[in-house]
């Protein structure tokens, strides 16, 4: 303690050891005071002060008159007149062109124009199209940020003005009118005219009540008939549908008899051609086998290359039979399609069944002589004994393929094809008979269902109508009665003339105002402030306190000299050799640590800051009358936020030297931004919101305001500690972290030497 005293001692000595010096010292404490002084000022009153503001207004409202309304009504000129009263701003009434010139040219900060029609749009209230009236509102937004706020509220002014007047006046029409029919209800000529209105009544009861029965008995009957062309209805469509259902299956008979007989058709001709085709193939082969066997003597090797080309030959028409067989297959489809009910269909279908079998044989006979002249031109390579058996056998087996396929051909023709033939003739002349006979009976009950359908659509519609009718007569009669009751009852009718007799006899300006306003607005202000400038203080305030810790690291020396270091300790002017380069901690061995030069040298900042805070806050308060309910309380805030921002301020440039104060330059405009102290956080960007509770800004403001205004619970020790505790991680880096620091730091100074610039 006693090296920080010492320091502290020598640096008071030095600040005040000629008047330029005290002069400077004086500077830095008045500085921050006098900034946040003139901005306070600047802005004690600003909407207070809006009468300068120029707002044209050009009327050219024409007005309106008309058979309804004789007399002649501009709502312009009584807008002019109303304005020409009002001081809220400076109202010019100019024409239009020159309202709509001053605004662009910066000589009017707005322009409201009346239209010519504006009289005319209002009056459309009592006409079925009604029309909004439109005033012309023209703003210059370029020439400040908040005169078109201000200038919107005085045009706004106007409309409500403009609204409130209109209603006004026509409360005041219709309350004269209802004086008027109260006179008149009461003279002997309405007595009678009500007698007469009575007895006219009832009888158009009696006859809305009658008319209204009788209607109901004929919507009643049309029901019964209804009911009959229902049940016929019924009866029709039951036929249409099996008409329809016949005629689906008569279609789908149809089809099947085109496709069988196509396939008849089809399988005739291939039948014919494929079998004449296999036939002769066979009446080749045998005489090609004949021929191979006769050259058997003179070349074996020659013969059994006729015999095994022979072979590949006959297995290569299996084709044909492949081909015979598939058409066979879809003939057989073509069979099944037709109904379970025709007697044809079995006896075709095992037709067809016995002439695929016959044909599957007449192929295996053609496979066998395909194999037996395989083996036969084997064999005779070998030896030439066994080459007459081999022929003969060879022979019967063309001679047995031959005869399979005549017997296929005969069972097609014989029993297959006049079955197909005769099916789908008796078929298809069946199907086109019935088919004619469902076409005409399905068009009769078609033009029935539709004769009963419009005739049951028709009574259904016509009875809606009469039972809506009916309906509408009783609600008539209801509607009428309950006249009569009202008109007959005399303590109603006195309860009600009391009533309006009441509201008519009194005062007639008073009610025309409350009902063109029914609401009035009582504002009740919770910690009021006395004026905007009051409501500024705070931000100004705190805003220059921090500004103040700036100015005093940028004016003084945060680093203490070896001669400075030599003095305090005792040791002469200057530290021994063994202490080193100059610079902090040096003069540690003699016991003066970081600690002592950081507390030390911080002392006289400490005690500048405190000056410059009390400064402000006092001149805030007796100087400008900002409100202070809780004087005290004020300047208690203003001392801790010099000691917190004077702190964070020496502490960035004692370890950082000019990065440092850069840092701390940063930190201001962040928060000058993110504090909340004009606008409420809430307005500002995600990243202030999240930003704004770690900124000590926000906390000092908030302390202040609790100060002037008066404190919600704990809101004001909170937010004082809350405040207090941004000296925590401060000191941290002051005092704990200073060693690694002060490395960095000499390593940025030397390459920002190095430069020679900076």
């Amino acid at each position: 303690m006693k090296l920080i005293w010492g320091i502290f001692k020598r640096d008071i000595c030095h600040a005040t050891r000629n008047v330029i010096a005290v002069i400077v010292s004086m500077g830095l404490v008045v500085v921050p005071a006098l900034y946040a002084w003139f901005n306070i000022a600047a802005s004690w009153d600003p909407y207070g002060n809006t009468k300068a503001l120029k707002v044209a207004v050009a009327n050219t409202d024409k007005g309106y008159k008309s058979e309804l309304v004789p007399v002649r009504i501009n709502v312009g000129e009584t807008i002019i007149s109303t304005l020409r009263a009002n001081d809220q701003l400076d109202w010019q009434f100019v024409g239009r062109d020159k309202a709509i010139d001053g605004v662009k040219s910066g000589d009017y900060y707005a322009a409201i124009v009346i239209p010519k029609q504006f009289s005319a749009d209002m009056m459309t209230l009592f006409s079925a199209n009604i029309k909004h009236a439109q005033l012309k509102y023209y703003l210059n937004e370029k020439i400040n940020p908040i005169a078109p706020h201000i200038t919107d509220q005085g045009a706004t002014t106007v409309v409500n003005t403009i609204d409130k007047t209109f209603a006004k006046t026509i409360a005041q029409v219709g309350l004269d009118l209802a004086s008027n029919v109260l006179r008149y209800s009461k003279s002997p000529q309405m007595a009678q005219y009500m007698e007469n209105l009575n007895s006219n009544l009832n009888t158009m009861v009696s006859t809305l009540t009658g008319a209204s029965q009788q209607v109901a008995s004929y919507s009643q009957l049309l029901g019964s008939a209804n009911d009959i062309v229902d049940s016929t209805n019924q009866l029709l469509q039951s036929t249409t549908v099996a008409g329809k259902q016949a005629k689906n299956t008569l279609k789908q008979g149809k089809s099947g008899a085109t496709s069988l007989t196509a396939a008849g058709k089809s399988i005739t001709s291939s039948v014919n051609t494929a079998l004449n085709q296999a036939s002769s193939a066979l009446d080749a082969v045998a005489n090609k086998t004949d021929k191979a066997f006769d050259t058997l003597g003179k070349d074996s090797a020659e013969a059994a290359q006729q015999l095994k080309t022979l072979s590949d030959q006959v297995a290569e028409s299996q084709s044909v039979y492949d081909t015979y067989l598939a058409s066979l297959q879809h003939m057989r489809t073509s069979v099944e399609q037709l109904p379970d009910s025709d007697k044809a269909k079995q006896p075709l279908l095992d037709a067809i069944d016995r002439e695929i079998t016959l044909l599957t044989a007449a192929q295996g006979d053609t496979q066998k002589l395909a194999q037996r002249l395989d083996n036969a031109s084997k064999q005779i390579t070998q030896s030439t004994a066994s080459a007459a058996q081999s022929h003969a056998e060879i022979r019967s087996q063309i001679t047995s393929a031959k005869q399979s396929i005549s017997t296929v051909r005969d069972d097609y023709s014989a029993n297959v094809k006049p079955k197909i033939d005769a099916l789908a003739s008796s078929v298809s002349t069946l199907i086109s008979q019935t088919g004619n006979v469902i076409s005409q009976l399905s068009g009769t009950t078609d033009s029935l269902n539709d004769v009963t359908s419009n005739v049951g659509t028709n009574i259904a519609s016509i009875r809606s109508t009469l039972d809506g009718i009916a309906t509408k007569l009783n609600s008539s009669a209801t509607t009428l009665n309950t006249l009569i009751t009202a008109m007959n009852s005399s303590d109603n009718g006195a309860e009600n003339s009391n009533e309006l007799k009441s509201l008519t006899t009194s005062n007639a300006s008073t009610l025309s105002t409350l009902i063109s306003a029914p609401v009035a607005l009582h504002r009740v202000a919770v910690y009021p402030i006395a004026n905007y400038g009051s409501a500024m203080a705070p931000f100004y305030t705190i805003l220059s306190i921090w500004v103040g810790a700036i100015i005093l690291c940028a004016m003084l020396k945060v680093t203490i000299s070896d001669r400075e270091k030599a003095h305090v300790l005792g040791l002469g002017d200057t530290l021994p050799r063994i202490a080193g380069p100059s610079g902090p901690g040096n003069a540690s061995r003699w016991g003066l640590q970081l600690r002592h030069e950081y507390f030390g040298r911080y002392t006289i900042f400490l005690l500048l800051a405190l000056l410059q805070g009390t400064l402000v806050c006092l001149g805030d308060m007796y100087f400008l009358g900002v409100q202070a309910n809780h004087a005290l309380q004020f300047l208690a805030v203003g001392w801790l936020a010099a000691l917190v921002f004077s702190n964070i301020v020496y502490t960035l440039t004692v370890s950082f030297g000019d990065i440092g104060k850069a840092i701390a330059v940063v930190l201001l405009v962040m928060q000058v931004a993110g504090s909340g102290g004009t606008f409420p956080i809430e307005t500002l960007p995600k990243f202030f919101q999240i930003l704004y509770p770690f900124l000590p800004f926000p906390h000092a403001i908030d302390a202040m305001h609790a100060a002037m205004a008066g404190s919600y619970g704990n809101e004001y020790l909170l937010d004082m500690v809350y405040l207090a505790l941004f000296l925590i991680p401060s000191l941290l880096l002051g005092l704990v972290l200073r060693k690694p620091v002060i490395r960095l730091n000499n390593w940025v100074s030397r390459n920002l030497e190095s430069t020679k610039v900076m």
